[in-house]
């Protein structure tokens, strides 16, 4: 049985047509591959998929970021342009149900980063004080490229880099990426086929050689990780089994996470923490200094946003500002998000658009809002 349509969905659309993002209609069944290949390990899993008659890989549609995006490209239009959505989402979950629906806008093409992010939030913000007015909304804030910035300025080898920009937005996969940067394992013994080739670091041969494999046990490449993912973590776990980092940079990366701070308060945080550790990030503090004081501008409610260093979401097209907005409405507190969002500038190049296109967006989850919405009298 579907979801009931929200009740306050013309809300919802007048306030996308206020922002100047009117609703798009977008096809609930989509290609597969993009949502497997871009959108991370979490949401792959509950990702419902099916075949063409074709056999191409088709699934139902379980977030709206990147049909926007390919639907932008397709229809060649200009930019900047703004689109809204309001639907349905699928995906398998333990609780609550498969498909609920979602509300967002997708910001795409706006040379001006901050402006854009700040408002994308203010919007995210907007579209939540309307539909629940007498909430008390927290803002939490993470930075990609802060966190890569970072990762760069402290000398990390490339593929911890990698791994570690990879684990951002996961709690339990940064912790676990952590201790290994700290002890990295010895590498799994693999079978004699497979270890040669990944000593040699050749991956087109580790690929193929996969590739048989999986074909010969009756695997699809499109249930999971594809050959050549499999080939790249395979070298990439051998070659960072045998890399050791010194301790001041552990260290250091560690001090970083654990930064918490008022929005008003967090560029000040994060120079200090760089003149502690003798790193250069002026450029990456300077882009996050604008966002602020961007975000300032739109009036959003003091003491409301805070910067958490560690903050991130686990989808992998994310390569910078990320946002969520929660209620603290659990018996221990627990805040609950409503919102979330952020910023995607290599998704749409990645999806096949000639010219690089800056995006930022945000989805707002209503089965999460109607629980606490309070139908007018």
């Amino acid at each position: 049985m579907s979801p009931r349509y929200p009740a306050f969905a013309p809300d919802i659309l007048a306030h996308l047509r206020e922002r100047g993002a009117p609703p798009v209609e977008l096809p609930v069944i989509q290609p597969a591959d993009p949502f497997l290949d871009m959108a991370g390990e979490d949401l792959r899993r509950r990702v419902f998929l099916t075949e063409s008659e074709s056999g191409e890989a088709l699934c139902l549609r379980p977030e709206f970021t990147i049909p926007v995006c390919r639907d932008h490209i397709e229809s060649r239009a200009a930019t900047p342009r703004r689109y809204g959505y309001l639907g349905e989402v699928f995906r398998q979950r333990r609780a609550g149900g498969n498909e609920f629906y979602q509300a967002g806008i997708e910001d795409l093409g706006d040379a001006d980063i901050a402006a854009a992010d700040a408002r994308s939030l203010a919007d995210a913000h907007g579209l939540l004080e309307r539909l629940l007015p007498s909430a008390r909304l927290a803002v939490t804030l993470g930075d990609q490229a802060m966190f890569e910035a970072v990762l760069a300025a402290l000398g990390l080898p490339p593929g911890w880099q990698t791994k570690l920009t990879r684990a951002f937005g996961s709690p339990d996969k940064l912790a676990d990426a952590l201790a290994e940067l700290a002890d990295p394992p010895a590498a799994a013994p693999l079978p004699r086929p497979v270890a040669r080739l990944v000593a040699a670091g050749d991956e087109a041969a580790l690929t193929a050689h996969v590739g048989e494999a999986m074909e010969a046990a009756g695997l699809s490449p499109s249930a999971g990780r594809t050959p050549q993912e499999i080939a790249q973590r395979l070298i990439e776990r051998a070659q960072l089994a045998s890399l050791r980092i010194a301790d001041g940079a552990l260290a250091a990366l560690q001090t970083y996470l654990a930064i918490r701070a008022p929005l008003d308060r967090a560029a000040d945080a994060l120079a200090g923490f760089a003149d502690e550790a003798g790193l250069v990030l002026d450029d990456a503090i300077a882009a996050f200094a604008g966002r602020a004081a961007a975000i300032a501008g739109h009036g959003l409610p003091d003491g409301a946003i805070a910067f958490d260093a560690a903050f991130g979401r686990p989808l992998d097209y994310y390569t910078g500002f990320v946002f969520e907005i929660a209620l603290p409405d659990g018996a221990d507190g627990a805040a609950r998000p409503l919102a979330g969002g952020g910023r995607y500038d290599r998704l749409l190049t990645l999806l096949g658009a000639p010219q690089p296109i800056p995006g930022v967006g945000f989805s707002v989850w209503l089965d999460r809002v109607e629980r606490h919405w309070e139908r007018p009298r």
